[in-house]
């Protein structure tokens, strides 16, 4: 018997180098320091005991992030900034009960730096040296985290998925053998690209699987296989719910961090500085947090001892709870029975401090458990034998489980961008590729793909959806869509204005997504 955890790592791919201090940017500054590299700290101490003890999902997005030398500076200027900032906090006169938090935050962001050193920067690295010690199993995802089931085109599903495997193989040099499918979202129509693209297993929510045609034998506690050869593992809700959920599960114990009360509300302005004082005098979130949640909307100076103690009690919570499921699966004949468990990475540590902790006391109890083991999803499927063949139903996590985050009303409006721009580089693309083309015109065809790539994110949508963001969502849509509309008339034009060539450029500095990717890579992307 055995508990799959699966860790999505992905944010949106935010490049501004025509910022000094970009606020999008931090997003990928804060998940580092506050989850990925205490993410590799955890796994690193881990024995494997000779199989991965779980699944790593790496966003090509974030993987080209991680490679950016401009964003590389700029995660460890930011994680000096915060340490300088907890520094400051500690010598100001304060409050002494706020003294171990202050203390802690100090060591956290001291293993950050030097974890960082270790690797050079390169968070790619880190993860891949986990997978070769056989701590993890590394997948991807699609290109850019498209939502693939409301893409217009066949072609459009087609080059998300071949660009997310290659683009991962050119970053880690590793080949991945599943794929996370954003958003968990899927339609049967997706079956055949997913098997022609190389995928051999993925991850649905779990009425994915329990509204399969034919209603698979044993729920979620075992993968079905597809007629085209995937096999789709279903996310169990009861391991969902304890981890993620802040009003049911776990995160929402009193004695652990609030995460909504950041030290810049209530520091004095000489220990935020100019790092976290804006322009207009606004105070910018640092990080640092040392309240905890408390009870009856009260908080309390943060006590991380405590806070330790309350993960490690929770995480035996949680893997004697999976047990007794298991057992239960078990006694009514599931074959090898397996509970999967999902999560955005981010939720380790960035939203939930203590996540990290969390899972690494599961891992360190299941090492040592004879019965109920830690597994990859890799791992699991060459276990699985006689697996029910089936197809499983159109669904996605999020709210309501059909789309609808991506779907709904606030944010379908933009849709129409993503599909009328599918078809115009698709034509342009058919017409450019197939003629003796100048140089000029191969690039705004390859640029014009990637534009199109990073519109059709499903990053922006899930912004406008909840309100966060919506604004910096909305501009990235209508930028990439003005891109498109001029880089393909650019790709049709026999002569360039000094202009043109200035404008295109300027966009490949500005975005170089899969830099590393040859030309060739980007030939037939489009093609069945």
């Amino acid at each position: 018997m055995h508990i799959a955890l699966v860790l999505h790592a992905h944010l949106p791919y935010v490049r501004h180098p025509e910022h000094v201090r970009s606020l999008e940017e931090a997003w990928l500054f804060e998940a580092t320091w506050e989850s990925y590299l205490r993410l590799v700290g955890v796994l690193g101490r881990i024995d494997p005991g000779g199989s991965p003890l779980l699944t790593v999902s790496l966003s090509p997005t974030l993987l080209e992030m991680f490679a950016d030398p401009l964003l590389r500076a700029r995660t460890r200027e930011h994680v000096d900034r915060v340490a300088d900032v907890t520094e400051r906090a500690l010598a100001q006169p304060h409050d002494g009960a706020l003294d171990p938090a202050l203390r802690h935050y100090a060591g956290a962001l001291a293993d950050a730096r030097a974890t960082l050193d270790r690797w050079g920067g390169d968070l790619t690295r880190a993860f891949v040296s986990l997978a070769e010690s056989g701590r993890i199993e590394l997948i991807t995802t699609s290109a850019t985290h498209a939502l693939l089931p409301i893409l217009k085109t066949e072609a459009s599903v087609r080059a998300q998925l071949r660009l997310g495997f290659r683009a991962f193989a050119s970053r880690t040099g590793r080949q991945s053998a599943g794929l996370w499918l954003p958003e968990c979202a899927f339609d049967p129509r997706l079956d055949q690209a997913l098997a022609s693209a190389g995928a051999r297993f993925t991850v649905l929510d779990a009425h994915g699987i329990a509204l399969a045609r034919p209603r698979p034998p044993f729920d979620v506690y075992a993968p079905v296989i597809s007629p085209e050869g995937v096999a789709y593992f279903g996310r169990e809700p009861e391991a969902s719910v304890a981890v993620w959920s802040r009003s049911e599960g776990y995160p929402g114990h009193p004695v652990y961090r609030e995460f909504h009360r950041d030290l810049s509300l209530d520091a004095d302005e000489a220990v935020l500085g100019d790092a976290f004082i804006g322009p207009g005098g606004e105070r910018r979130a640092t990080g640092i947090k040392v309240h905890a949640i408390g009870e009856g909307g009260v908080t309390r100076p943060y006590d991380p001892v405590a806070a330790l103690q309350r993960a490690k009690l929770d995480a035996a919570r949680f893997v004697e709870s999976a047990a007794a499921r298991l057992k239960r699966a078990d006694d009514h004949g599931v074959p090898n029975p397996v509970i999967v468990a999902p999560f955005d990475a981010e939720l380790f540590g960035h939203w939930w401090h203590e996540g990290p902790d969390f899972l690494g006391e599961v891992l360190r109890l299941l090492s040592a458990d004879s019965v109920v083991r830690a597994t990859s999803l890799g791992a699991q499927l060459e276990r699985t034998r006689d697996m029910a063949v089936a197809m499983p139903a159109a669904s996605s996590w999020g709210e309501g489980g059909f789309g609808d985050v991506w779907l709904g009303p606030a944010s379908a409006k933009n849709l129409r961008h993503v599909h009328r721009a599918e078809v115009r580089v698709l034509e342009v693309d058919a017409v450019v590729r197939d003629r003796l083309s100048t140089e000029p015109q191969r690039r705004a065809r390859l640029q014009a793909i990637r534009e199109l790539m990073l519109l059709e994110a499903s990053d922006w949508p899930f912004m406008i959806r909840t309100g966060r963001n919506a604004a910096y969502a909305e501009t990235r849509i209508r930028l990439h869509k003005s891109r498109i509309d001029r880089l393909t008339a650019l790709a049709l034009t026999d002569t360039w204005s000094p202009e043109d060539e200035a404008y295109v450029q300027g966009v490949e500095t500005h975005a170089p997504l899969f830099s590393a990717l040859d030309e060739d890579t980007f030939a037939h992307i489009f093609d069945p």
